[in-house]
């Protein structure tokens, strides 16, 4: 199972799959022969072989020229580095050369799946300007944890409500009840997004930048932080009324 998400994994950076099987064998047993990572992996020899020729090519793997041509790996940090520097290099002359970019107009957006919803978090909350509202799970506010804390050194206000303790120093924190599978997400009183994140690929987040919506999601906010409030009141006086009355029967 592991060696299949690693396998997965290496695909993101641009390996194919067998490719991916070969670069983990030379990083489990280092310099090996094509013969050697055949007989190892299954894979045949010329498939193998083709693969190392294809990943010393892509940065992943050195050639030996001993007495029989040996490879070693590149490791993992070096290439992925180089794989990610690359393209930010790419997207910087993107950024530069592209005409006339335009800022999308966004309407009302849906979003599918739980990493497309977890993507989407983690970039409004990393860009948020002056303020995050979140509500959800501890869990939830746990998975976000780091951006959260962030936020939190560059000064900017962070409000949680969620369902168990999960703060953290510097953040304003609203226990309620049970969330469930709800998220919601209020960014710098612009951006709002909320739905349903954490039970799988079936999840759905609306998101949008309209006004109404927005204003919509935070007056709702607002009154789930005002209940909470005055059931915390409700509580400490009937606290301190106990107290109160004990002390009068003495």
């Amino acid at each position: 199972m592991e060696q299949e998400k690693i396998a997965a994994y290496l695909q993101h950076f641009g390996l194919s799959r067998q490719e991916a099987l070969v670069y983990q064998n030379l990083l489990l047993y280092g310099k090996r022969t094509g013969y050697e990572i055949a007989k190892e992996t299954g894979i045949s020899r010329s498939n193998v072989y083709g693969a190392l020729s294809v990943l010393a090519e892509k940065g992943a793997a050195y050639v030996l020229e001993e007495s029989a041509k040996k490879y070693i790996p590149v490791k993992l940090e070096e290439f992925c580095g180089n794989w990610i520097r690359k393209l930010k290099e790419e997207e910087q002359w993107m950024r530069e050369n592209l005409p006339d970019i335009k800022e999308a107009e966004e309407g009302y957006i849906t979003i599918e799946g739980d990493a497309n919803i977890r993507d989407k978090l983690h970039n409004l909350i990393r860009n948020a300007a002056e303020r995050v509202y979140i509500s959800g799970t501890g869990a939830h506010i746990h998975e976000f944890a780091e951006d959260l804390e962030l936020l939190v050194e560059k000064k900017r206000k962070v409000v949680i409500i969620t369902d168990e303790d999960a703060a953290f120093p510097g953040t304003s924190v609203y226990l309620t009840g049970d969330k469930g599978n709800q998220i919601g997400v209020i960014v710098d009183s612009k951006y709002a997004l909320s739905g349903e994140y954490g039970g799988g690929n079936t999840n759905t987040c609306l998101y949008s930048g309209q006004k109404n919506f927005v204003e919509l999601f935070k007056n709702a906010l607002a009154n789930e932080i005002r209940l909470i409030r005055i059931g915390q009141e409700s509580l400490e006086r009937q606290k301190r009324e106990k107290r109160e009355g004990e002390q009068g029967d003495e």
